[in-house]
């Protein structure tokens, strides 16, 4: 009796990495979680936490390496700008029925709208747009931490630090905010400036959870820089609807706490992701979904 085929899709990003497994019927068997993958700041890396992630949802699912052939893999990875990214990707998972890979804007927004036409702006630890229209992919933003990514988590985080630094130099406004991440780094500016010298996207978006927390309790330097962000992200909705997109949907941590600082229009363009970007590169590599839709992990 032939065994059935599987699908495999992995959400790899700048904070963690998530893999959904389905059956043909577009169950779901199993899931996993790791890492940060984002193969454009360490290739090797990322590939160990992907075959990490992969092995993972497999075992769980009773799978071992024999079953290889019945699994299609898609991968939705930070870092991957060009077919040549893909092809690394793809090479490095030998064995299996089929691997395919793409930026994971690409297949948050496959997801989103089911495989349909749209646009999606992701508001994660990065920032980016993309619209699907008539077959043409095109993506906005997202070209990462030190010349894009603006609106995102890193860089509302970076805002952050930065106030925080200014204010313990009396150069700009002191207030719960600043006062929260110098109490961090124990009001030790040089201990802040060394962290800063080696810090990651993903650390400095550690820090936007508490700039919106401050921002609902009317704090002027977490207000300044949560409505800096969400001028960004309705830039990037924008050009998503100029591409032709007529569906937007938002998605990623900071999007969400991002809501209530939107600009009303951009706002009422929103409509909340159909599925998430693990189910995005399912589609991607051909699955399906099972028609209820479940809620994400």
């Amino acid at each position: 009796m032939t065994q059935r085929p599987l699908t495999l899709g992995v959400d790899g990003g700048a904070t963690r990495c998530r893999a959904r497994l389905r059956d043909a019927d577009g169950k779901v068997l199993a899931e996993a979680s790791g890492a940060a993958a984002n193969v454009h700041v360490d290739f090797a890396a990322a590939i160990a936490v992907l075959r990490a992630v992969v092995g993972e949802g497999m075992a769980k699912a009773g799978l071992t390496d024999a079953d290889r052939a019945r699994i299609a893999i898609g991968f939705g990875l930070a870092g991957i700008e060009d077919p040549s990214d893909a092809a690394r990707v793809v090479d490095a998972f030998p064995g299996y029925r089929l691997v395919r890979a793409a930026n994971d804007a690409l297949t948050a927004c496959i997801g989103a709208h089911a495989g349909a036409d749209g646009g999606l702006v992701i508001a994660g630890t990065g920032s980016a747009a993309i619209a699907r229209v008539r077959g043409t992919e095109t993506i906005i933003g997202g070209r990462g931490f030190t010349i894009g990514d603006d609106g995102a988590g890193a860089h509302i985080g970076l805002d952050a630090v930065r106030a925080a630094m200014r204010a313990f130099d009396r150069l700009g406004p002191a207030s719960a905010l600043t006062g929260d991440i110098i109490a961090h780094f124990n009001g030790d500016s040089v201990a802040m400036m060394r962290w800063a010298r080696h810090a990651t996207p993903g650390d400095f978006g550690a820090f936007a959870p508490r700039v919106f927390s401050r921002a609902a309790e009317g704090d002027g330097v977490a207000l300044k820089i949560a409505a800096r962000a969400a001028r960004a992200i309705g830039a990037l909705a924008r050009g998503a609807v100029l591409l032709g997109a007529e569906r937007i949907a938002l998605v990623g941590g900071a999007g969400e706490a991002m809501l209530p600082y939107l600009e009303p229009e951009i706002a009422a363009l929103l409509s909340p992701p159909l599925h998430d970007a693990s189910d995005g590169a399912i589609l991607l590599a051909g699955g399906v979904i099972a028609a209820q839709r479940e809620a994400a992990q």
